[in-house]
């Protein structure tokens, strides 16, 4: 595995990013992972490697680059402790705002057009967790001559009353969509997930939005919540997302 420590300069600075690539294999189709809203840390870049691994040139972008240098976050206490959550939603958060993260995604479309290692006729694929799967959502609207699958695992917000929610951008989208929720998920409820399916049928494009019986958070191996049964349910679904959609894959 080429497993590569990068630095993206973008709009607003400078963005560290993880490139991986299986060894002795390529040009890919590119993938943009989106993290969640705990931070980079080695449990993501341990899920860059499967998805790389799976045939597929895979950009990991810091998305809390904005709020400087941070030692990795503790999965299992940062929800939990009081000065860890205060910590994270005074000073990451309100960084990844969706001005922010499109022009920076704006970017990291480019990056994958310039690399040698990414087959440019095969489109690029999104996914992302939580905070990311509402990224990766938004990407596959803002820029749907580029993006032709984006997955959305446990995401948080993509069903709003406000006038620039994820899910009316439906109309916009070319790309294949998969949105899994997780159970009890007040970030993703039952009315949610209908508006969505609703949204996206409307606008005729091809989707599959399920629900797992599984709690918000469930992918990533460090959480508190993690299923390992589940989380390899998402690596399948992924793998067939990305493989009946991306040219190459």
């Amino acid at each position: 595995m080429a497993r590569q420590r990068i630095e993206i300069r973008t709009e607003d600075g400078v963005c560290p990013a993880w490139e991986l690539h299986p060894d002795g294999k390529g040009p890919l189709p590119g993938v943009i992972l989106f993290m969640d809203g705990i931070g980079m840390r080695p449990a993501l870049v341990e899920m860059g490697e499967r998805l790389a691994n799976g045939g597929y040139h895979v950009l990991l972008p810091d998305m809390f680059y904005r709020a400087g240098p941070y030692e990795p976050m503790n999965a299992k206490t940062v929800f939990t402790d009081p000065a860890q959550r205060a910590e994270l939603f005074s000073r990451f958060i309100p960084t990844v705002t969706v001005a922010n993260v499109m022009r920076d995604t704006r970017v990291f479309l480019d990056h994958l057009a310039q690399s040698p290692q990414v087959n440019q006729k095969a489109g690029v694929g999104t996914t992302g967790y939580c905070m990311g799967g509402r990224l990766s959502f938004l990407a596959a609207g803002n820029f749907p001559d580029r993006i032709v699958a984006a997955a959305a695992f446990h995401p948080g917000g993509l069903v709003t009353d406000a006038p620039d929610s994820p899910h009316l951008l439906a109309p916009k989208i070319h790309a294949r969509i998969y949105v899994a929720g997780a159970i009890e998920d007040a970030n993703f409820t039952d009315e949610h997930k209908a508006r969505l399916v609703k949204a996206l049928t409307a606008a005729n494009v091809r989707h599959v939005v399920e629900t797992y019986p599984a709690r918000h958070g469930w992918v990533p191996p460090d959480t508190a919540v993690h299923d390992p049964e589940q989380a390899e349910r998402h690596w399948k679904a992924l793998f067939e997302l990305f493989g009946s959609t991306l040219s190459a894959g």
